[in-house]
This record gives structure tokens, sequence and C-alpha cells, in this order.
């Protein structure tokens, strides 16, 4: 199996080393970038699998070059994971909401760290067989088409580009209409047990993806108290 191209953006040379060395030995090629420029101008140049960014860069922070890689369509399901020393609750939430799939705090546990890697990039490659007909399934509701092999949804037949974790919350809806799921549920599914974030930040990600949907976004009902759920 070809093994995982990781993107590290940090610029503080120790650290770099230190993630570097263990992604190295964690069996993944590493590439590395000490500003969000040259960032962005490696993941036009290579494949790259993630993104581990730091937020405090010498020229675009964090937050911006996030925003960046997101607003190209090939990059809509690219893993990112911000690695920083802010901690405070408010910049978990604006980095989940710039479009992280991830938030780790420094300091930071290396082991930790390359587990949430692998824990995404097994999101990013699992893919459900194919059926009879060699289609991957699919969930078709509100006119939206929830392609699950292809991590793809189409809204009235126009492509619609969510984040991995975006994309993973609308499937756990439209699996079962109707059925309301909490917000502790939904990050089980997203994270797994292990993944502490608040629910505010559940609510983030509910939000982005109901702006995405337009008009259907209004299927994705609150219930308060309770959680989410997707008008059947």
């Amino acid at each position: 199996m070809e093994k995982a191209r990781i993107l590290v953006v940090e610029d503080d040379a120790d650290i770099q080393q230190l993630v570097s060395y263990n992604l190295i030995k964690s069996g993944m090629n590493v590439s590395c970038a000490d500003s969000g420029e040259e960032a962005l101008q490696l993941l036009n140049q290579e494949q790259i699998d993630l993104v581990i960014l730091d937020l405090m860069l010498p020229d675009r922070d964090g937050m911006e070059v996030c925003t960046i890689i997101r607003e190209k369509p090939d990059n809509a399901v690219l893993p990112i994971i911000m690695l920083t020393a802010k901690s405070e609750e408010d910049d978990i939430i604006t980095g989940l909401a710039c479009g992280a799939d991830d938030y780790v705090t420094k300091p930071f546990s290396p082991r930790v760290l390359i587990a949430r890697v692998q824990a995404l990039l097994r999101r990013k490659q699992k893919r459900r067989p194919p059926d009879q007909h060699g289609e991957s399934e699919t969930i078709t509701l509100h006119s939206m088409v929830i392609h699950r092999g292809r991590h793809e949804v189409l809204l009235e037949g126009r492509q619609i580009h969510l984040t991995a974790t975006e994309f993973t919350i609308l499937e756990q809806l439209a699996e079962r209409p109707g059925w309301v799921f909490t917000r502790q549920q939904i990050i089980d599914r997203i994270r797994g047990y292990d993944y502490l974030i608040t629910p505010r930040a559940v609510d983030v990600q509910i939000f982005g993806l109901r702006k995405k949907l337009g008009s259907t976004g209004a299927c994705i009902e609150t219930v308060r108290g309770i959680g989410y759920r997707l008008k059947e």
C-alpha cells in the first residue's frame, strides 16, 4: 500500500522536526512548510493526503490558510488538523468553522497526534462495497443524492463540496430520517469515543452544513435540548 503523504505546516523547527519524526516512524511520507504561502504552493505541486497546520505562522495565519485550502473543490475532503497553542473554546470553534477536521493543542502527545492522523486517514480511505450493478450505495432524500463511496453530495444535480466532517454528519442524519441524534452521538460518529470536543462545535458544523445546502438546509431540524434530525 502506498504511504500517505502528510504536509506539516509549522514554523517552529523543533516542533516541525518532532512531528515529522513521529509521522515517518509511523510509516508516512512527510513534506514540510515553514509558512502559509509555502504550504499553499506545496499543495498545488504535490499529492497531499492530510495537512497538519499551525495557527501562528509568519505570513498568513493558519485560519486564513485553512479557508483558502477549502475554497478549492479538490481540497473539500482533504483532512486538516490544526496544531496550536491556542486552546480556548472559541479558538477551537473558529478553527472548526473555517474547515478544520480536528484540533490538537500544544503541548501535545505525539502518540495522540499520530492516532488522530491515522483516524482521519482511515475515514478518508473508507469506501463501502459496490452493489451488484457496480455503483456505490447512495441515499436519495430532499433533492439530495449522497454517494457514500464517492464521498459526494449532489443537490438537484449540482455537486456540493462538503468537508469530511460535514459529509459524515449529513450521512449519519440521512441514514435514519426523522431520527434524533444527540450531539454526543454525532461526535462519536465523527471522531470516535476518545475525542474531546464541546457540543457547541457540533452546532458550528451543522450551521456550515445548512449554509452549503441552501434552502434544503432547513430540512436539518434542531430538537431543542437533544440534538438534530433530518426531516423524513
